[in-house]
């Protein structure tokens, strides 16, 4: 029976192979003929392109379609060539639609978090707007923590679910949840389309909304009756966002730019703190460091904006942070914060924050300055705009500003030599340009690592993405190991595996007398086993897999696993006593920060 079975598989494929190649063929090559023809974006919302007529799509250019077929090709409109999409009855109609696109490619996660946090990946390492597409009921309410995590994280996101017939919405019908009322604080906007010629505006100000300004998620809900009406499209129709745009920022204005200068003239003892606003900006922040010689110290978000092992680089500040990092800015006499929100895991206790610095904070959302610390002055711009306007200031000026701060690079530079970095991904790795390091921060979403990396490797063909995860996490949305297999994506999986919650067991540790809450994840009835195996899991999604439990072992292995084609799965056995250190705890203050210890100590 056995061989029966694997007979018929290997003939399943068999037939079904040249028809998914041949797709795959015609997709690439629809791609690149298309790719310098349609866009949309935030500088250029209504150059729009008509893509070709395909045997798929045998209607003219005034013939009625589908509403399903007119999404898909706003989209295409809007410059979409990858697409995360799960189907469910809702949606079945845009994904019938996808499969006529002659340009979009959708990528199969297996739950709907996983699409989700894919479409953040592709976003967060590519700097376009990703797109996830599901069903409605629990199709559509399991995208919310992806929603949640790029609104607190500014990433630009489209989400489109599929929605009950219009005349069964408030029924509480099959599969009906009213996803715009629950995501309407955790989106930057979104909208209830009742209406099929509204599906050009939409879409087109969907994209506007979350690639302007401050970047976001938006999410678009569509009845099941509006994507199979027919209707012929008007692709000129017009955005109606006029109370946005006219709220949008403004160019800096250069007096301000010239106070900024001053008060770094004035200063002795400057720190630039970085966050992800300044994602966009890496050229001209280097550029601006270059010529005023103020170290730097970003935010988790921040890690690559400037290059880490820059000598002014002073890396991570905040609760994890290096402790040079937060030394800097404790004895800081003006802080100059561009792109940053002030987040409490920065900050810590806030009145002791950067309490003997004049504070400058640029950032492109009105609502962040002064929200959680008051500055001396504020410029409510894009970071980008305001950098090239101070570099343009300095490289102009006839006297040539020249700022010497040698003292202060000395004092910093000690602290550098007698306190090291100590956390791991964050710290350890030398990250030197903007979108390399993705990380769920102000969330700190669990499951968001393996389906963010096969996201940022659909945006990034043909490179290698690293998973750096830990067990907890891993196994939140493990069933994605399936998608980088079937797609043979260059993923990575490097799991931290410690058998803990290992943040949580930090807390516990050093703060509840080490009494375990809940946070062991292995097998309590055998606990010198590794539970689960994920290197037999992995296996069974034919991925290769190796665990490490020596320190010997690990450099080999790492070395094995990258020169591996395809994905693959490192299992490192890591002692759950190990603590992540330095560490200020929450609503602490520079002087109350941690610096040795572990879990084998009481406290």
């Amino acid at each position: 029976m056995a061989t029966a079975a694997a007979a018929a598989a290997a003939l399943t494929g068999a037939t079904t192979a040249a028809p998914k190649a041949r797709r795959r063929a015609h997709l690439l090559a629809a791609r690149r003929a298309l790719a310098a023809t349609i866009r949309c974006s935030a500088a250029s919302p209504a150059t729009l392109t008509a893509p070709p007529a395909t045997p798929l799509r045998p209607w003219g250019p005034t013939e009625p379609r589908k509403g399903a077929d007119i999404l898909v090709e706003a989209l295409e409109r809007c410059g979409v060539r990858d697409v995360f999409a799960y189907p469910g009855g809702a949606s079945m109609e845009i994904h019938q639609a996808l499969t006529r696109s002659p340009v979009i490619a959708n990528h199969l996660f297996r739950h709907e978090q996983g699409e989700a946090f894919a479409a953040s990946g592709f976003a967060r390492s590519s700097g376009r707007v990703g797109v996830c597409v599901a069903t409605s009921g629990p199709g559509a309410t399991n995208l919310v923590s992806a929603l949640a995590d790029a609104l607190l994280d500014s990433v630009p996101m489209v989400a489109i679910t599929g929605q009950v017939p219009r005349r069964m919405i408030g029924t509480d019908a099959f599969q009906e949840t009213p996803i715009v009322e629950v995501t309407r604080s955790i989106t930057k906007h979104n909208y209830l389309v009742l209406d099929v010629d509204d599906i050009p505006r939409v879409v087109q100000e969907a994209f506007f909304l979350a690639s302007s300004g401050r970047p976001g998620p938006v999410l678009v809900d569509i009845p099941k009756d509006i994507q199979q009406q027919m209707a012929v499209p008007v692709w000129d129709t017009p955005m109606s966002l006029p109370g946005y745009i006219a709220r949008l920022p403004k160019p800096p204005a250069t007096e301000l730019l010239e106070q900024v200068l001053r008060l770094v003239g004035e200063s002795r003892r400057p720190v630039l703190y970085v966050g992800g606003g300044c994602a966009a900006s890496g050229e001209e922040l280097r550029r601006f460091v270059e010529m005023t010689g103020i170290p730097v110290t970003t935010t988790l978000m921040g890690l690559g904006n400037f290059p880490g092992d820059d000598p002014l680089s002073l890396r991570m500040l905040g609760m994890h942070g290096t402790v040079y990092a937060n030394y800097a800015v404790d004895k800081a006499d003006l802080l100059l914060a561009f792109g940053v929100r002030f987040d409490d895991r920065v900050t810590g206790k806030i009145e002791a924050f950067a309490s003997r610095a004049k504070i400058v904070h640029i950032d492109i959302d009105p609502a962040e300055i002064g929200k959680n610390k008051q500055p001396h002055v504020s410029i409510c711009a894009d970071v980008k705009l305001a950098l090239q306007g101070m570099n343009a200031l300095l490289e102009g000026s006839t006297s040539k500003k020249s700022f010497d701060f040698g003292s202060w690079h000395d004092e910093l530079d000690q602290q550098k030599r007698e306190f090291p970095p100590w956390m791991w991904a964050a710290q350890y790795y030398t990250y030197k340009r903007p979108r390399q390091w993705l990380s769920s921060a102000g969330l700190g979403a669990m499951g968001f690592g393996l389906p963010a990396a096969a996201g940022a490797a659909v945006a990034n063909p043909g490179v290698t993405v690293v998973d750096i995860d830990g067990d907890g996490s891993f196994l939140m949305n493990i069933q994605e190991l399936a998608m980088i297999r079937i797609e043979n994506l260059p993923v990575k999986v490097f799991v931290l595996n410690n058998q803990h919650l290992g943040m949580v067991v930090q807390w516990e540790d050093r703060f509840y007398k080490a009494n375990r809450a809940h946070t062991y994840l292995g097998n309590p009835e055998n606990e010198s086993e590794i539970y689960p195996d994920f290197v037999t899991i992995a296996k069974g999604f034919n991925i290769p897999a190796v665990r490490v439990t020596k320190k010997s072992e690990v450099h080999a292995a790492i070395k094995k696993m990258l020169e591996t084609p395809g994905p693959y799965l490192l299992d490192i056995i890591v002692p759950h006593q190990e603590h992540v250190l330095p560490m200020i705890p929450s609503g602490g203050a520079f002087k109350d920060m941690i610096l040795d210890g572990d879990g084998r100590t009481v406290y």
